[in-house]
């Protein structure tokens, strides 16, 4: 019998992270499911942001990061001009699929769903993956 572990990123940031303070070390993490539970794998679902890079769900069972991050750095590097706050925003997604990778390095499986946005009526913005584990 093979034993596999479902992680959901938004409940896993939320619950332990963001809610109690806990700083998860991913690394640390496989390494206990896999010799505690041994876990044959990691499936790690979650949320990625592609600004604007077009993403085709029939094709891809999670998003190609390195497309994504090759496009934004593309993206970056061109002539346009950015102000600071933008720039920092796609440093922050690169940083994102940085993360992304080094999960991948740790054995994770990734499943990551493009972001979508949401605008309420109080003029606020919501980001959903909608990938509920």
């Amino acid at each position: 019998m093979k034993t596999f572990a479902f992680i959901d990123a938004s409940n896993l940031f939320y619950g332990g992270q963001k809610s109690l303070g806990w700083s998860i070390d991913y690394h640390k993490l496989a390494k206990y499911l896999k010799r505690k539970y041994k876990v044959a794998k990691i499936f790690y679902f979650g949320g990625i942001d592609l600004y604007g890079y077009k993403y085709d769900y029939l094709k891809n069972h999670s998003t190609p990061l390195d497309d994504v991050s090759n496009y934004i750095q593309k993206y970056l590097t061109g002539n346009k001009r950015f102000s600071s706050s933008e720039k920092d925003l796609l440093q922050k997604y690169l940083g994102r699929i940085s993360f992304y990778k080094k999960l991948e390095s740790f054995g994770f499986e990734l499943f990551l769903k493009p972001v979508k946005v949401y605008k309420q009526s109080s003029g606020s913005i919501q980001k959903k993956a909608n990938c509920d584990v």
